[in-house]
C-alpha cells in the first residue's frame, strides 16, 4: 500500500527468512471458541466446595479403615490356644530392643522377635555369643549389618552393636477372654488393671496371674502400659501362657463381665472387706487393681461390687501394684484349694 512500505513489520528485514510479524495469522480465532459448560463447583480445583468434598471423602475413607480394623481377624492355622486367643484389637508399631543386656534378657525370656541384628566387626563377648545362639535356636533371622545402620536405627541411643526386632503384641478381645474363662474347669478368674503405667509392673502381674491360675488379664487401651518387650521380659516368659486383652472402655468391659455373672472386686486400701474374709474368692471373679499412685479411678470403683483390702501390720501404707496382685492372687488360690 502506497505510503506504508516502511511500516514496521510490513516488510521483511534484510537477511532474514521470516515473513511479516504483524497479525495473528488466524491464531485469535482459537480464542473465540467456547470452552464448554462451566464445571460444577465440586470439580473446580481450588474451589472451597472442591476442598470440602475432598475432606469429606478422606473422612469417609478413614472411617471405613477404622471399621475394617475393628473386624475380628480370622484364626490362624496352627496357632496354639494362647496364640489363638491373642487376636489383635489394635495396631501398634513394633519395637527395637537395643543393648547387649536387654537383648539377651529378651531372648532368655522367649520374647517374640523377628530378627537379631549384629554390627559387623563387633566384639563378640559372652553376651553377644549367647544372644546369637539363642536367636539361632529360636529360628530368628540373624543379620550382620554395618554399624552405621544401627546408629541410624538407634537415633542416638546406646546399642552396643546389637538390636532385636520385636513385632507388635497380639492382644485378645475381652469377650474372648471371658468365654475361655467360662469354659475352663475352674471358676473364672480374671485380672483387670486400671491405669498401671509401668510395663515392669504389668509383666510382674502377668507372672503372678499365671502362677496362681488366672484365666486372663485386661488392660485399658489408653493411659496404661501395654505388652511391650519390657513387660514381656518382666513376666519371665509367662506371658506366652496368659491371654492379655485390651479394652477400649474398661468400665463398659467390667459391666459386661458383671452381666455374665462374674463378681467385680476392686483392691482398695480402704476396702470394707479384709483379705482374711474374702468369701467371694471361690466364685466367678474379676480382680481389679488400680495404678501405683492414685489407686482405682472413681468410675471403676463405682463399677465394683465390693472392695477388698490387704491388712498390713507395719508402717507401710500401700504396696506396689504387682506385689499387691501377688498377695491377693495367692490368697484366692489358697481359698479355692480349700474348697
Amino acid at each position: 500500500m502506497a505510503g506504508n512500505s516502511q511500516r514496521r513489520g510490513a516488510m521483511r528485514k534484510p537477511g532474514t527468512k521470516k515473513g511479516a510479524v504483524v497479525g495473528s495469522g488466524g491464531q485469535k480465532r482459537k480464542g473465540l471458541r467456547g470452552r464448554g459448560a462451566t464445571p460444577a463447583a465440586e470439580l473446580r480445583p481450588g474451589h472451597p466446595a472442591q476442598r470440602q468434598g475432598t475432606q469429606r471423602q478422606e473422612g469417609q475413607r478413614k472411617d471405613a479403615q477404622r471399621s475394617a480394623g475393628q473386624q475380628r481377624p480370622a484364626a490362624r492355622q496352627g496357632d496354639s490356644p494362647a496364640a489363638a486367643a491373642r487376636r489383635r484389637s489394635g495396631s501398634e508399631p513394633g519395637e527395637t530392643v537395643l543393648g547387649r543386656n536387654p537383648v539377651l534378657e529378651c531372648l532368655r525370656a522367649a520374647v517374640p522377635a523377628t530378627a537379631l541384628q549384629v554390627a559387623i566387626g563387633v566384639d563378640l563377648d559372652d553376651r553377644v555369643s549367647e544372644s546369637v545362639r539363642l536367636a539361632a535356636d529360636a529360628g530368628l533371622s540373624i543379620l550382620e549389618v554395618p554399624k552405621a545402620d544401627l546408629d541410624r536405627l538407634a537415633r542416638g541411643a546406646l546399642h552396643q552393636g546389637v538390636a532385636l526386632q520385636v513385632p507388635p503384641y497380639e492382644y485378645a478381645f475381652p469377650e474372648d477372654v471371658l468365654v475361655a474363662a467360662q469354659q475352663s474347669a475352674t471358676a473364672p478368674l480374671l485380672v483387670a488393671l486400671d491405669g498401671v503405667t509401668d510395663p515392669r509392673n504389668l509383666g510382674a502381674v502377668v507372672r503372678s496371674a499365671v502362677a496362681f491360675g488366672a484365666h486372663g488379664l485386661v488392660v485399658p487401651q489408653r493411659r496404661a502400659a501395654g505388652m511391650t518387650a519390657v513387660a514381656w521380659r518382666a513376666s519371665a516368659g509367662t506371658a506366652a501362657y496368659l491371654p492379655v486383652a485390651r479394652a477400649t472402655n474398661l468400665v463398659r468391659t467390667l459391666k459386661d463381665f458383671a452381666a455374665a455373672g462374674l463378681m467385680i472386686v476392686g483392691l482398695d486400701a480402704e476396702g470394707a472387706m479384709p483379705l482374711d474374709g474374702f468369701e467371694l474368692a471361690t466364685g466367678p471373679l474379676v480382680l481389679v487393681l488400680g495404678s501405683e499412685g492414685r489407686g482405682l479411678s472413681r468410675l471403676v470403683r463405682e463399677t465394683c461390687d465390693a472392695a477388698v483390702s490387704i491388712p498390713m501390720v507395719g508402717p507401710v501404707e500401700s504396696l506396689n501394684a504387682s506385689v499387691a496382685a501377688g498377695v491377693v492372687l495367692a490368697e484366692v488360690a489358697r481359698l479355692r484349694r480349700a474348697c
